[in-house]
C-alpha cells in the first residue's frame, strides 16, 4: 500500500527557512491530478498554500506565500519539496502534502485532496 511521507518541519525564527519533503513509501506517485501542500494552524481549518499540477509541473500559490514558498519536484528521487523562505510567525502550522484524483481540477480547495501524509509541524518564532 502506498503512503505519502512528509517531513522536514521544525522550529525557526522569523525570517528563516525550512524545506519540507514529500515522498512515498510502498510505491510511487501515480495517477494524480495535483500534489498540494496544505497547512493547518492549531484550532483552525486546513488550507491549501501551494500545489503543482502533476501532468505539466505548473505551480500555484496562495497570495500569502507567493514569493516566499516554492514547490519543486525531483522525479529521480520521487520527492516533491516545499522550500519556505522568509518565514513568518503566521506560517506556524502543521503542514501536509496531499494529492488529488487525476480528474480533479480545483487545486485550491482542501476538499479536493483525498490522499494525505501525516503532516509535519512548522513553528516560526518572532
Amino acid at each position: 500500500q502506498v503512503h505519502l511521507v512528509d517531513s522536514g518541519g521544525g522550529t525557526v525564527q522569523a525570517g528563516g527557512s525550512l524545506r519540507l519533503s514529500c515522498g512515498t513509501s510502498g510505491g510511487t506517485f501515480n495517477s494524480l491530478g495535483y500534489l498540494g501542500w496544505l497547512r493547518q494552524p492549531l484550532g483552525k481549518e486546513r488550507d491549501v498554500v501551494a500545489a503543482t499540477r502533476w501532468s505539466d509541473r505548473t505551480t500555484y500559490y496562495v497570495d500569502a506565500v507567493k514569493g516566499r514558498f516554492t514547490i519543486s519536484r525531483d522525479d529521480a528521487e520521487g520527492t516533491v519539496y516545499l522550500q519556505m523562505n522568509n518565514l513568518k510567525p503566521e506560517d506556524t502550522a502543521r503542514y501536509y502534502c496531499a494529492t488529488t484524483p487525476p480528474y480533479e481540477s480545483d487545486w485550491s480547495s482542501a476538499e479536493s485532496y483525498d490522499f494525505w501524509g501525516r503532516g509535519s509541524q512548522v513553528t516560526v518564532s518572532s
